[in-house]
């Protein structure tokens, strides 16, 4: 499958910097692979909702902290606008 947005490869050895600095964390409290997590906001940001909106979503739909939803929502905003 073919992905608007790849997650990055994160090196145990080399912490990662910014929002992809929570990704561990993540994966390790939800149990999902960073890949699912950019998918939803790749698809939600696709369709016109702003960032607060994402991380609402993320939130309220699935459970995820304020600032866990918004290190994924910035990651993948980030990576759409290049």
């Amino acid at each position: 499958m073919t992905h608007r947005v790849t997650a990055p490869e994160i090196d145990p050895n080399n912490k990662p910097k910014g929002p992809a600095s929570y990704f561990p964390s993540i994966e390790k409290t939800y149990g999902l692979p960073m890949q699912h997590w950019i998918d939803i906001a790749a698809d939600h940001l696709d369709a016109g909702q702003k960032h607060g909106e994402v991380v609402s979503v993320l939130k309220d739909t699935h459970g995820l902290g304020h600032g866990h939803a918004n290190a994924i929502v910035a990651y993948t905003r980030a990576k759409l606008e290049r």
